[in-house]
């Protein structure tokens, strides 16, 4: 059982708001997952040529105390562009108009010990262990700006409790999705992805359900297109919830078995697993709520 909660503003005003308005959905779900919690959110996107890498470094002797500074001045001088770093304890987001797959290959060499969240123009990723009060409070999630997010709050039933198997997943870029329910047959996913070059980082199910849909991105699907081929291969019980760098997606599985509610409004529009983290929202009272349909597609855009 975990929880799960997205917000996307329509409202400009509102994207000031985001991390304030989104914070009691998520600790509204900690019942349904206390272990570990995480958030994806997206912003403006940085400049042409950029590309933005969210870190974690609390997988290393050093922790909060590792040196990102001296890290980001150390990529800029070997790769010769400069790199800037926004760091919040054991989390940071890197910026640097090198290519992102270069950057990933010399912190893989240099830094080993880094775990790399999430790579985009628009994505900040942040995950740990902790209650979702917890990890909210670390990392400020109730000052965090932008358009649209997706949270996740774990109860881990099928791998360890560690930052790396909490949620969101990414994979690509600007893509990143969130679970609650169990897949019957991620190692099928595997076997079908890993000759094609796909690696996976853990042994969690949501890994191979992220992975496959941004392959079919990455092939041409549109979203929806995506979407319909995960009907067809990814089985089990599931309610997704997806973010892009432009829009939130969310489908349930043929049964529906896990739950889902929605509230939309002209300024926003708000989901979670549970009513009670919608009901704190500026005049949900007007809201239009309905739970989602089985095996439909969702799709809301900034």
């Amino acid at each position: 059982m975990c929880g799960i909660v997205g917000l996307l503003v329509k409202k400009p005003a509102l994207r000031e708001r985001l991390g304030e308005m989104m914070v009691p959905m998520l600790i509204g779900m900690t019942e349904r997952g206390p272990d570990s919690a995480g958030l994806a959110v997206f912003g403006a996107p940085v400049g042409e040529h950029e590309r933005k890498i969210s870190l974690y470094s609390g997988l290393m002797a050093d922790g909060a105390r590792f040196n990102w500074q001296d890290m980001a001045r150390e990529l800029g001088a070997r790769l010769g562009v400069a790199a800037r770093v926004a760091a919040s304890g054991n989390h940071a987001i890197l910026t640097t108009a090198i290519d992102a797959e270069t950057v990933k290959r010399w912190l893989a060499e240099q830094y080993p010990g880094l775990f790399i969240l999430s790579t985009g123009k628009s994505i900040d990723l942040y995950k740990d262990i902790g209650t979702p009060a917890e990890v909210a409070n670390r990392y400020g999630f109730d000052k965090l700006k932008g358009t649209h997010l997706v949270g996740h709050t774990r109860m881990a039933t099928e791998s360890a409790v560690t930052p790396d198997r909490a949620h969101p997943f990414t994979a690509g870029e600007d893509f990143c999705l969130v679970h609650n329910g169990s897949l019957s047959n991620p190692y099928g996913i595997r076997r079908k992805l890993e000759p094609r070059g796909i690696h996976f980082e853990t042994d969690n199910d949501t890994e191979a359900a992220c992975r496959f849909l941004e392959w079919r991105l990455r092939e041409g699907d549109t979203l929806e297109d995506a979407l319909k081929k995960g009907f067809e291969e990814l089985d089990g019980f599931y309610t997704f919830l997806m973010g892009t760098g432009d829009a939130l997606a969310l489908i349930r599985d043929p049964f529906a078995c896990k739950p889902a509610v929605v509230a939309e409004t002209d300024d926003y529009v708000a989901i979670a697993s549970e009513f009670r983290s919608l009901a704190h929202l500026p005049d949900i009272e007007n809201a239009h709520v309905f739970e989602p349909a089985p095996e439909e597609m969702y799709v809301w855009k900034i």
